[in-house]
């Protein structure tokens, strides 16, 4: 019962702080301008529901992503991220199949990373911000 009235109180105070108003004129504001720069409207729109929908659930940035932010932001994509972000201490410690997987998930998550920070760098010349 406690987390619906946090969700309440929550759900209550973006209607009082005009945040739905400003996401409906974010919204059109940045779809017209992707209309006019000639980027899909759609995939602008798309991203801000998603935008907005994280704010919502109160979603923070995982810490693998600022750390591949970060990489990227300073140095750009380099030849050996996987090894930059392999933690190297646990990585001592695990067989070879264990270290295969491991590795193989954390170049999944760079991936998915970079899909991300690629996306969200379109998203910031597209809108300006």
């Amino acid at each position: 019962m406690g987390d619906l009235k946090v969700l309440a109180r929550a759900a209550k105070q973006r209607l009082k702080s005009d945040f739905w108003k400003d996401c409906k004129q974010s919204y059109y504001k940045n779809a017209s301008g992707a209309k006019e720069r000639g980027v899909s409207e759609i995939k602008v729109k798309s991203t801000l529901k998603g935008k907005v929908i994280s704010t919502i659930r109160g979603e923070k940035e995982d810490e693998f992503y600022l750390k591949v932010k970060k990489m990227l932001d300073e140095e750009g994509e380099v030849s050996d991220a996987i090894g930059r972000l392999t933690d190297t201490d646990y990585y001592q410690t695990l067989s070879y199949e264990e270290k295969q997987r491991y590795t193989l998930e954390l170049s999944n998550r760079y991936l998915a990373a970079l899909a991300k920070y690629k996306k969200e760098k379109e998203m910031s010349r597209i809108t300006g911000n």
